[in-house]
């Protein structure tokens, strides 16, 4: 059962509360470092930053619209062996989800860690986001046309593809939840703890004590009805257009092998991959035996086998995060692609990446009763 408390927002500023409520977090000792979105000083970027110094915390802003990559990489690394010291890691939904995926495959550990999430109010891609953070106070802008205008398109631009369809807006697993929606955020927060170990740290600070309200209830539920029925527009349309061979090959034409879909993806971990190897750096006569049989050969080659390993590698642990769309520079709309297929291979399997970390991923894992009609095994024979 979850404890609520509140956090007020000075001067309608919610930005600089959020960074208070780090600091006082940080100063507690009870927290030894934040990784948190900040902002780098050379130009408009915000990245994960791993910081320690209270001061530091003056450009931490999670809520600002950039997502250059998912942050559950990073988390991986700073939790994978003991560090001795606890870290508050502030993500985003997709992030936490990947992150528990990715201690699902011993990549990453949840002793002296704090999850912290936020509502999520989507962000743009890389490059609308440049464009957006070069007027003043953006993630202030950004948030009051989110929460107060309920828009999807912020100054003629829109929230990435991913986001729009993304059926989690509030975070799943993490010790404390920071609530944003069907709030007056411009007056205070929602803190809940949905862990012992985020109650622990609320009780500490003797912050005022509240409650969930209906209407931020029913802003949620509202907010996921009109999310799933975009995405399983989605889903048709994306089938429809990838239905066969040749559509798929269609879809994926422009793909030049650079393989930043793969980097991107958070839940893409192996240390080294197929097609990076020997296996996939043909001869030049191999090339020119293909062309000789086929008439022509596409150049470069395997693209359409790359993606379709992908899908088979990583489609039970998909979170729908978009990086892979953010990271291609021929703009492919892989995140549909990947979202779709992955949705029908854990609806298979009745599972849901990153919802419950008690649940194994289902192939690393024998179930002898699984599948029986596609093995081949026939239940009147075993009666």
């Amino acid at each position: 059962m979850s404890t609520f408390s509140k956090l007020e927002v000075k001067d309608k500023d919610i930005v600089t509360s959020l960074q208070g409520f780090f600091k006082t977090l940080l100063e507690s000792k009870k927290i030894d470092a934040f990784m948190v979105p900040w902002h780098l000083p050379m130009k408009e970027v915000v990245m994960p930053t791993l910081i320690s110094d209270v001061e530091q915390l003056d450009k931490a802003d999670p809520l600002a619209p950039s997502f250059p990559m998912n942050a559950a990489k990073i988390a991986s690394r700073l939790t994978k062996k003991p560090a001795g010291q606890t870290i508050a890691l502030v993500m985003r939904s997709c992030e936490i989800r990947a992150f528990i995926e990715l201690i699902k495959l011993k990549q990453g550990s949840l002793d002296n860690t704090v999850l912290i999430g936020i509502d999520c109010l989507g962000a743009f891609d890389n490059r609308d986001y440049a464009s957006f953070a070069k007027k003043e106070v953006s993630t202030v802008r950004f948030c009051d046309k989110i929460l107060k205008d309920k828009s999807e398109n912020i100054e003629g631009l829109n929230l990435a593809a991913a986001c729009k369809v993304c059926e989690h807006p509030v975070p799943d697993n993490a010790d404390i939840i920071i609530g944003l929606y069907g709030i007056d955020y411009q007056s205070e927060l929602l803190l809940e703890a949905p862990t012992v170990k985020g109650e622990e740290l609320l009780q500490a600070l003797n912050l005022p004590k509240t409650s969930e309200s209906a209407s931020r209830q029913q802003a949620i539920k509202s907010l996921i009805s009109d999310r799933e029925a975009k995405r399983d527009k989605m889903f048709e349309e994306t089938s429809l257009a990838t239905s066969n061979i040749e559509k798929l090959s269609g879809y994926l034409a422009s793909c030049v092998n650079c393989y930043n879909c793969r980097v991107a993806c958070p839940v893409c971990y192996c240390r080294e991959c197929v097609f990076v190897t020997d296996v996939f750096d043909h001869d030049s006569f191999q090339y020119l035996q293909w062309a000789k049989k086929k008439g022509r050969v596409k150049m470069p080659t395997d693209t359409d086998f790359f993606h379709l390993t992908r899908m088979a590698h990583i489609s039970l642990a998909c979170v729908g995060c978009g990086q892979c769309s953010n990271a291609c520079p021929n703009d492919i709309p892989l995140t549909e692609l990947f979202r779709t297929v992955s949705h029908h291979t854990q609806k298979a399997f009745e599972y849901e990446a990153g919802k419950n970390i008690e649940e194994p991923i289902p192939l690393s894992v024998f179930n002898d009763k699984e599948y029986e009609e596609v093995v081949g095994i026939n239940k009147q024979s075993t009666e």
